[in-house]
């Protein structure tokens, strides 16, 4: 992969022709080629804005070699990146486990003549602890002498992850005898370890000790409260608690309504979950995808699957665009209830809306419609499959090679098409 060398300077004018044209992009070689044409065609000299809306789109579709060609354009023509980019680069490479890359990267800033600041150091400290590469953090906060709230909130957040609430409450403390004042969050992470735990009593501890440290609750802290004592088995404190934020200064937000409305479905009480919509309505709040999402998933644990789907075409209705997960419930429910055919038409949905069902939610379609003697339609769902490069397992092929291969003519005409190499 190569990139053409610079030409004469020209400032462009906003907005800048080639992140406009960028931004109609999907692949990495239409971006790499785009940039190059600019060169070549435009008498265009790419500056840091196209340089760093290029390297974002290729790190978001985790296309690093060509980024780290970039970074070295960038170094070679005295290009004077800033560091946000850098930040967001160290964040892409941690969310695609490449740990050592943002290591290396953060470690390099200087080399481009850039300020390395606390934002830089805070990200690359989260990287670690998001990647388990704990004793790594630990090492890199204890060497750095100038520390804020953001370096403490992630130790402590690390520390919570491990289980070790000691050693969690031993970072806070020094947070606080360092003179460095504790953020809502920082509070919300200590509040949550314990309402997770359904340890309502210890999660209210730290509430009353944040409320008398002068520090304001927001509505999650309300939220991980509340969850405390769903956990617990007190759902009627819980909404009583909801009501009673608002006496406190704080309205309540889609994440409260979303732990009751988690809560009433994981107990199957689904109309009194629905109630909450409308009582959500009332109070202007609105839904989102995650929240129809928790009456989806529970309706299809409960075999309900045909109310599930309501649920869909209500989102839809409201304005909602139904995303991955909703799908795979729905479809995979009606996989489970052996009403294969309505699996399907979900699915066709699905495909059309570019989303992607799992391998097991292919293969058991296949095999539920070859049994109930839908060859062609599982056939239809076997070549979905290939055009995706998933490979069906050998249940999945035995069941549709053996029907076809018992005297059905379309799903003999189907094999050869898919065994016969093309050209």
């Amino acid at each position: 992969m190569s990139f053409l060398p610079k030409t004469h300077i020209h400032k462009p004018k906003t907005p800048i022709p080639f992140i406009t044209d960028l931004k109609n992009l999907h692949t990495p070689d239409e971006t790499i080629t785009l940039f190059n044409d600019y060169i070549t065609t435009n008498t265009f000299q790419h500056d840091y804005p196209s340089y760093s809306s290029l390297i974002y789109k290729l790190a978001r579709n985790h296309h690093f070699t060509a980024v780290d060609t970039l970074l070295q354009h960038l170094h070679h023509y005295n290009v004077k990146p800033k560091e946000p980019l850098f930040i967001g680069l160290i964040q892409h490479y941690g969310k695609s486990g490449f740990v050592d890359k943002a290591l290396e990267l953060y470690r390099k800033i200087p080399d481009f003549e850039c300020h390395r600041s606390l934002q830089s150091f805070n990200a690359l400290l989260n990287v670690l602890v998001q990647n388990d590469r704990f004793g790594d953090a630990n090492e890199m906060f204890k060497g750095c002498k100038k520390r804020n709230v953001v370096s403490y909130n992630v130790m402590i957040k690390g520390w919570l992850r491990k289980g070790d609430w000691e050693s969690a409450r031993k970072v806070f403390d020094e947070m606080m005898s360092c003179g460095v004042e504790a953020s809502v969050v920082s509070f919300n992470s200590l509040i949550g370890f314990w309402s997770k735990r359904g340890e309502f009593s210890e999660a209210k501890g730290v509430f009353d000790e944040m409320v008398g440290r002068g520090v304001k609750a927001n509505a999650v802290t309300y939220g991980l409260l509340m969850e405390a004592l769903c956990v617990d088995g007190r759902f009627n404190e819980a909404k009583k608690l909801m009501f009673d934020m608002e006496y406190r200064g704080c309205k309540p937000r889609l994440v409260n309504y979303g732990i009751l409305v988690n809560d009433l479905a994981k107990r199957g009480e689904f109309d009194e979950a629905k109630g909450l919509f409308l009582e959500m309505k009332k109070r202007r709040i609105r839904p989102d995808v995650v929240m129809y999402n928790i009456l989806v998933n529970y309706l299809c644990k409960d075999g309900r699957v045909g109310e599930a789907y309501k649920i869909l075409v209500e989102m839809q209705v409201n304005g909602f665009e139904p995303n991955a997960a909703t799908y795979r419930m729905i479809v995979d429910g009606f996989c489970r209830n052996g009403e294969f055919d309505e699996g399907l038409k979900v699915l066709n949905v699905m495909l059309t809306s570019r989303h992607c069902a799992r391998l097991e939610t292919f293969c058991c379609l296949v095999i539920g419609l070859v049994n109930n003697g839908k060859i062609d339609d599982a056939w239809y769902v076997m070549k979905e499959m290939l055009r995706r490069r998933m490979s069906p397992d050998l249940e999945c092929w035995e069941a549709l090679v053996g029907r076809s291969c018992g005297g059905e003519s379309s799903g003999h005409s189907l094999l050869t098409e898919l065994v016969t190499p093309s050209g």
